[in-house]
């Protein structure tokens, strides 16, 4: 079976989840060459759509994804990917998990869970560089 590659332009979303507490902590893109990355790194690879390039999960801060699994969904356009996230969280924003805000009433946003990490002490400034 060959991946859909061609039905998002070249990418394919990659769901990203703890592979012991199930959590799902970001969603990324991978293209063909993001994906071999992975494989044969043993750690998450995407591609950045804002920065146009192939970047390593965890190559400023340090916080990185070491592949357990890797699932194709039935249309074989979508990946999860089953993790061991090495550090003190996975968010740029210094949280555990991107999924930190909860969807209200009346689309206000709430933050649920406490940071884990300072982004300032792991980039510097408030964006990772």
């Amino acid at each position: 079976m060959k991946l859909a590659f061609e039905k998002m332009d070249g990418l394919i979303p990659a769901v990203i989840q703890d592979y012991q507490t199930k959590d799902v902590l970001m969603l990324g893109f991978v293209d063909e060459n993001a994906l071999d990355c992975t494989q044969r790194s043993g750690e998450v690879h995407f591609f950045s759509r804002s920065r146009k390039r192939l970047w390593k999960k965890g190559e400023t801060s340090g916080h990185v994804l070491r592949v357990k699994e890797i699932l194709v969904d039935c249309d074989a356009d979508a990946l999860l990917i089953r993790v061991e996230a090495v550090g003190r969280g996975v968010c740029h924003e210094g949280y555990q998990t991107c999924f930190f805000r909860k969807m209200e009433s009346a689309g206000t946003l709430r933050v649920i869970v406490e940071k884990t990490f300072s982004e300032a002490d792991i980039y510097g400034t408030k964006e990772p560089g």
